[in-house]
C-alpha cells in the first residue's frame, strides 16, 4: 500500500513540474529596470517598532504590538488598522499581552494567529521570550488567547502549511542574542493547541536568523548560520540542504521558485551588500547580483511583478577600507531576477529600519515604523508611514464567476451543491504568467487541496485552479476566497451538501 504522505509528495512534484514548464514557455513578466515613487500616508496611532503587519482579506492592514520609546521604553500591546481608501490608521483593540519580535499569521479562516515575541522591560530594554498566544477575529474586532506554545520564543518564523496548520520554526527563548534556537511545533486552528515538530536535522544557531521561507512545493527552507533545513510537512521531518555564503537578514520567495537572501551584517560586523539564490532543485546557494547599498534589519519585499523591493534598514559610511556606522536609510532598490541586478531607485520620504513592508491589495506596498538610529542614540519607534507605488500596479487576484464542478459547465449551487473529495472548479484573474507559486485557496475556512492550475480555454488571462473539497467543511452554501503571494481575492458563494 503507498502512503498518502507519499502520494501527496508525487503529486506536489508533479504540480510543480507542470508549473515549471508553464513558466519556461511565458513571457517575461518586465522588460525593463523599474523605479516607482514614494509618498506619505497617515501616520500610525502608536509610534512603533519591531511590531508585525499583516494584510486583511478585507484589504486593510492589522498592525500589531512592537517597542516604542515615547515617555519610556514599553513593550506594546496596542493594535491599529490602516485603510488604504482613507490612508488613515484607526484604533484597534488590544492585545491581551503587550509583544514585540512576534508574528503574526494570517490564518484560512480570516482570523490572525499570533504567537510569542518577548515581553516585559529590563535595564537593557529586553524582556522575557513569551509562549502566550491570541487570536486576532477582524468581524469582531477582538483579541482572545488560544494555547501557548511548547517553548516560549521570539524572532522566530510562523508559516501556513498547506495542511492548514501553522509551522512555528527558529527564534530563541534565550534572549536577544541567542546561542541555540527554540525548538520546531506546530499550531493546530481546529484544537487551538501547539504540539511538537520534529527535531532540527543537526545543529542549529543564529543570533537572528532570516526568515524562513514557504518554497513553491510547499516545504519549508529554514536559513541559519549552520547548514540550511529543509522540513516537509508531509513527513514532519527536517533534512539538511546546502550552507549559505553569508548570514542575511533579509528572505523572500521568488516567483521562479528559488529563494532570494540578501543584506546582513558581515563577520567584521559591517552591514553587507551581498546576495545569494538558493535552488530548490539542487539544494545549494550561490551568488547573484549585489545590493547597491550594504545594508542590515532592511525589508524585502516579493512585488506582484515578480520584482524584489529592498528597502531601509542601517548601513556604514565607508571610505577606501575604512567603514563606520552612518545609521538608518532612506534608500531603496529594486533586484530584478531575469538579469540578477539590483538597481537604486528614489529614496523613501524618511528612513525606516526593523519595519514592516506589507502589499497592499492594489499592488502597492505599506511602509510602516520601525527604528531610527543616527545622530545621539536610537529612536525606538517612529510612527511615520508611507506606500511605494510600482511604476506597474498588479491587482490582487480575483474570483471570476461562479463555482464548477470540476470539468464541467455545472455551477456547485444549492441545486447541485458539491461533497467532500469532490474536485470544483475556480475561474480567477490576477495570477499571472512566469510564476511557479501556487495559490492557497480556502473554502468554508478551510484550506483546499490544489490538483492543478491551468488556462482557461478561450478566456483570456483567466487561470482555472482546480482544488478538492476539505474534509470538516459543513454543509450549505460556504464562502471561496483565494490567496495568493499574501493577497486575498474576493469571496465567492458555493454549496456543500
Amino acid at each position: 500500500m503507498v502512503h498518502a504522505a507519499a502520494l501527496l509528495t508525487r503529486f506536489r512534484r508533479v504540480v510543480t513540474t507542470t508549473l515549471i514548464a508553464l513558466a519556461a514557455a511565458s513571457p517575461r513578466l518586465h522588460a525593463q529596470a523599474q523605479s516607482g515613487s514614494f509618498t506619505p500616508t497617515g501616520s500610525m496611532i502608536t509610534a512603533r517598532s519591531q511590531h508585525t503587519a499583516t494584510l486583511l482579506p478585507d484589504g486593510r492592514v492589522l498592525v500589531t504590538g512592537g517597542v516604542s520609546q515615547a515617555g519610556g521604553y514599553h513593550t506594546l500591546s496596542s493594535a491599529e488598522l490602516y485603510d488604504p481608501a482613507t490612508g488613515l490608521f484607526t484604533v484597534a483593540a488590544s492585545m491581551t499581552t503587550g509583544r514585540r519580535m512576534h508574528e503574526a499569521t494570517l490564518l484560512p479562516d480570516g482570523r490572525v494567529l499570533i504567537t510569542g515575541g518577548y515581553g516585559g522591560e529590563t535595564s537593557a530594554g529586553w524582556g522575557s521570550p513569551l509562549a502566550s498566544a491570541e487570536l486576532y477575529d477582524p468581524s469582531s474586532d477582538r483579541f482572545t488567547t488560544t494555547g501557548n506554545l511548547i517553548a516560549a520564543t521570539g524572532g522566530h518564523s510562523a508559516l501556513l502549511l498547506a495542511s492548514g496548520r501553522v509551522l512555528i520554526v527558529g527564534g530563541s527563548g534565550v534572549g536577544m542574542f541567542p546561542d541555540n534556537v527554540a525548538p520546531a511545533q506546530l499550531y493546530d486552528p481546529d484544537m487551538g493547541t501547539f504540539t511538537a515538530a520534529a527535531a532540527y536535522a543537526g545543529r542549529s544557531e543564529c543570533d537572528f536568523c532570516a526568515p524562513a521561507v514557504l518554497l513553491a512545493d510547499g516545504t519549508v527552507l529554514f536559513l541559519h548560520q549552520y547548514p540550511a533545513q529543509i522540513y516537509d510537512p508531509d513527513t514532519n521531518a527536517f533534512r539538511v540542504t546546502g550552507r549559505m555564503i553569508e548570514d542575511h537578514t533579509g528572505s523572500t520567495l521568488l516567483l521562479n521558485g528559488k529563494g532570494l537572501l540578501a543584506g546582513g551584517e558581515s563577520d567584521e560586523y559591517g552591514r553587507s551588500a551581498g546576495a545569494e539564490l538558493y535552488d530548490p532543485a539542487t539544494g545549494t546557494f550561490s551568488r547573484t547580483g549585489a545590493m547597491t547599498t550594504g545594508r542590515v534589519w532592511h525589508s524585502l519585499t516579493l512585488l506582484p511583478s515578480g520584482l524584489v523591493l529592498a528597502a531601509g534598514g542601517e548601513t556604514d559610511s565607508c571610505t577606501g577600507t575604512m567603514c563606520s556606522f552612518a545609521g538608518t536609510v532612506r534608500s531603496a532598490e529594486i533586484y530584478d531576477p531575469a538579469t540578477g541586478v539590483f538597481h537604486a531607485i528614489g529614496d523613501m520620504t524618511a528612513a525606516h529600519e526593523t519595519h514592516t513592508a506589507t502589499v497592499l491589495a492594489d499592488g502597492r506596498v505599506l511602509i510602516a515604523g520601525g527604528v531610527v538610529y543616527g545622530g545621539i542614540g536610537p529612536s525606538y519607534g517612529s510612527s511615520t508611514a508611507e506606500v511605494y507605488q510600482p511604476d506597474e500596479l498588479l491587482p490582487a487576484p480575483t474570483i471570476s464567476g461562479a463555482i464548477y464542478h470540476a470539468g464541467t459547465s455545472y455551477v456547485a449551487g444549492p441545486e447541485d451543491p458539491a461533497a467532500v473529495g469532490d474536485t470544483i472548479d475556480i475561474q480567477c484573474k490576477g495570477l499571472g504568467s512566469g510564476s511557479i507559486v501556487l495559490p492557497q485557496v480556502s473554502l468554508g475556512g478551510r484550506l483546499a487541496r490544489i490538483v492543478s492550475v491551468s488556462d482557461a480555454p478561450d478566456l483570456a488571462g483567466v487561470k482555472t485552479v482546480r482544488v478538492q473539497v476539505p474534509p470538516g467543511v459543513s454543509g450549505g452554501r460556504v464562502g471561496v476566497r483565494l490567496t495568493y503571494l499574501g493577497r486575498s481575492s474576493n469571496t465567492v458563494t458555493m454549496a456543500v451538501k
